[in-house]
């Protein structure tokens, strides 16, 4: 097993592998086929040296999406349709900065790397409210090119990643999606809100409810806000967990 400082390393090689690539794309010199190609692969490698980081300490479970069949997939949609038009657009966020939607970040001329995330996460966020998924998927990936520790956009990200997987029965996708709710949960152990998505998605895959009641556990005892509460009563109830 190779050490934690040489796991770290790569990691951090392949982050820098997928800025370069989007920045390659923004210029016109990558296709957006080559573009996506580039983000899998070194997705993939970024999640096989998180999960042998997580070998040598203290981890995050992830959901065994593989056993994920046709009728959960169904279920699922049905989740996201709910979520994604009662949460991220609205109040899932608002442990977050304030951000004015509609704004574009074509034509700027002097943004800092910081205004340029803000303005990235904007965006996405009216694109979801629009239902333009893709574009709020293009949107978050900028931001994680800029910065990829963002924890907003990994969440965001995640979710849709997933959604998206399920729905084309994309196993690689799909773990992508999980793998960045783990990378959100642990920079950001003590948000409610990347733990009610992972939550969501272990409850929506085969033989992962006692991985999602955990989860869910966990969110509540991060005091999460009424909307959060809202989201999450369904599965709580289903899931028997009381809360007050």
């Amino acid at each position: 097993m190779r050490r934690r400082d040489q796991l770290i390393d790569e990691i951090g090689l392949r982050e820098a592998s997928l800025a370069d690539a989007h920045k390659e794309y923004v210029a016109g010199e990558l296709s957006i086929h080559e573009l996506e190609q580039i983000q899998v692969r070194e997705r993939e490698g970024i999640d096989r040296a998180r999960r042998e980081l997580d070998a040598l300490g203290a981890h995050v479970p992830a959901p065994d999406v593989a056993r994920s069949g046709r009728r959960r997939r169904r279920r699922l949609l049905v989740i996201g349709l709910v979520c994604l038009a009662g949460a991220l657009g609205v109040f899932l966020w608002s442990t977050f900065s304030t951000r004015q939607a509609g704004n574009s970040i074509t034509g700027s001329i002097a943004l800092s790397n910081q205004q340029k995330v803000q303005q990235y996460l904007s965006e996405a966020e009216a694109d979801v409210a629009n239902g333009n998924v893709v574009a709020a998927l293009s949107a978050y990936h900028a931001v994680l090119a800029i910065d990829a520790k963002n924890v907003s956009a990994l969440t965001q990200a995640g979710w849709l990643e997933f959604s998206a997987g399920s729905s084309d029965q994309n196993l690689t996708i799909m773990k992508i999606g999980v793998s960045d709710l783990q990378r959100a949960i642990v920079l950001a152990p003590r948000l409610a809100a990347p733990r009610l998505y992972y939550a969501i998605v272990a409850d929506s895959t085969p033989g992962n409810q006692a991985l999602a009641k955990r989860q869910f556990e966990e969110f509540l005892a991060l005091k999460p806000s009424a909307g959060q509460l809202a989201i999450a009563a369904p599965f709580l109830k289903r899931l028997g967990i009381v809360y007050h």
